[in-house]
């Protein structure tokens, strides 16, 4: 796992990509990979030592799919309109999204005990959010999935929208539209791959709390595309709005 850990802290140093091949077999499950995240974020200063990281992805397929997450490095986590062409960037992606954010502190006792019925009334705002995906993996088709979750879940960075109380919405008519560039409008209905944002919050919480650390209020959670992975390249001016919650824009 250290040789794992260290080629990607050289690779985001150096702004380079790194070929999967030689590693594909260094984690054995996802534990080794969240530690693999932890030790990256830790060499590079993302967070304070023994707090709870400010920003996350998570998500998965679907319902029946093993969720994974990652903590998002603050530096590349902006607001909307959001300007992106200082950053690096290798083969980014667009993915449209919810972001929600906690309205109180979560323990890792109440965290234990949440089910999916009950975990929304922790969240107190909404908004809509782009992630721009991106890899430290050359070839990230080929690249195991291990691989891609020690590296952040082959985040890149992220756009957030203004936040909007935190209300039931009917998720299978919402209405969303992205635009990348100068292609074509992507319209989508009721796509979210869990059918509610919320959903993966039990799941969500328990990771973030594993270690023993309370999550504070206003903890923020980016909860999956969708419109899939949109390609896109750098200078790209990128829209997303989700009808009746809100929109954002960005310059890859």
């Amino acid at each position: 796992m250290k040789a794992l850990a260290d080629a990607l802290i050289a690779a985001r140093q150096s702004n380079r990509t790194l070929d999967a091949a030689p590693l594909a077999d260094t984690l054995q499950d996802a534990v080794q990979a969240y530690e693999v995240q932890d030790a990256v974020a830790s060499a590079l200063g993302w967070f304070k030592s023994g707090t709870v990281p400010g920003y996350w992805k998570s998500g998965g397929g679907s319902r029946s799919a093993t969720l994974t997450h990652a903590p998002l490095p603050p530096h590349g986590v902006r607001t909307s309109p959001a300007d992106f062409s200082d950053l690096v960037f290798h083969a980014p992606g667009i993915e449209a999204e919810i972001a929600l954010r906690l309205g109180q502190d979560v323990t890792p006792a109440m965290a234990a005990k949440l089910d999916h019925g009950d975990a929304a009334s922790l969240i107190d705002a909404m908004a809509v959010s782009v992630e721009i995906v991106d890899s430290r993996w050359q070839d990230l088709a080929a690249a195991p999935a291990l691989l891609r979750l020690a590296d952040s879940q082959v985040h890149g960075a992220l756009v957030l929208g203004e936040w909007q109380p935190y209300a039931a919405v009917d998720w299978a008519s919402q209405h969303c539209e992205t635009k990348v560039g100068n292609a074509e409008t992507v319209v989508r209905e009721g796509t979210h791959p869990l059918g509610d944002p919320a959903w993966l919050l039990p799941i969500w919480l328990r990771h973030i709390t594993r270690h023993g650390q309370t999550a504070p209020a206003g903890t923020i959670v980016t909860t999956g595309s969708w419109v899939g992975l949109l390609p896109c390249s750098r200078g790209d001016q990128v829209t997303a709005e989700f009808a009746g919650i809100g929109s954002v824009r960005l310059i890859v």
